[in-house]
């Protein structure tokens, strides 16, 4: 007795191609160029498709009788739709209670798959909708955190200058013994040329005569 296959519904992963892209490939430039776009036909799931086709295509194009009219409105049709799928269900469970070999089952299940397909067609045609509205609320949460994030900047920007302002009116006043302070202590200041180990004439270093001065001062 063989063993029997399993067989997933998704692809396998690619991982003679994922195994491409290490990091060394990556610095020398040896990835895999991405696949060019499509140009012409292609198929999907099985079904052709040509690149010019419409995001919706229409029902003629996939040989499918249409029920509605070509000018509608999508929530009147639609109601129209859920009760004729209603009504044909029971129909159908009628037919299979009296008579379930009858030939009105099958014509009964196509007209509930032909009802099904035109309220699945329906609904496929918000979809240029939902993606502009998917579109709208992801620009409008973008937006949003971006004015946080300038709030938020804001915010830390004036405590910043708060804090530069206290620490300005902390700083003393200048008072006259500062100034005067300040003017002996430049003056007496070695010149560039000399170095600041040089000993001035009486045997005392230039450091220490500048520190008496400032003693005195005090």
């Amino acid at each position: 007795m063989s063993e029997t296959a399993q067989v997933s519904s998704l692809p396998l992963p690619p991982m003679q191609y994922v195994t491409l892209f290490s990091e060394e490939n990556s610095k020398r430039g040896r990835t895999p160029r991405p696949p060019p776009p499509i140009t012409d036909n292609y198929s999907m799931f099985g079904n052709p498709y040509n690149t010019d086709d419409a995001v919706i295509r229409p029902l003629e194009s996939q040989n499918i009788r249409r029920l509605y009219p070509n000018n509608y409105d999508h929530r009147r049709e639609l109601k129209k739709l859920n009760h004729s799928i209603t009504a044909s269900f029971l129909d159908l469970v009628d037919i299979c209670i009296r008579n379930p070999e009858s030939e009105a089952r099958a014509t009964k299940i196509d007209d509930l798959t032909l009802l099904f397909i035109h309220m699945h067609h329906l609904v496929n045609e918000f979809r240029p909708h939902q993606a502009r509205e998917t579109l709208r609320v992801m620009l409008e949460q973008q937006k949003r955190q971006r004015l946080e994030i300038a709030e938020r900047f804001r915010r830390h920007f004036d405590k910043a200058w708060e804090l530069v302002q206290q620490a300005i009116s902390t700083i003393p006043e200048p008072t006259e013994s500062n100034i005067k302070l300040l003017i002996d202590i430049e003056r007496v200041q070695p010149s560039e040329g000399n170095s600041n180990n040089q000993a001035c004439g009486n045997g005392c270093a230039e450091e220490d005569r500048v520190l008496c001065q400032i003693i005195d001062l005090l």
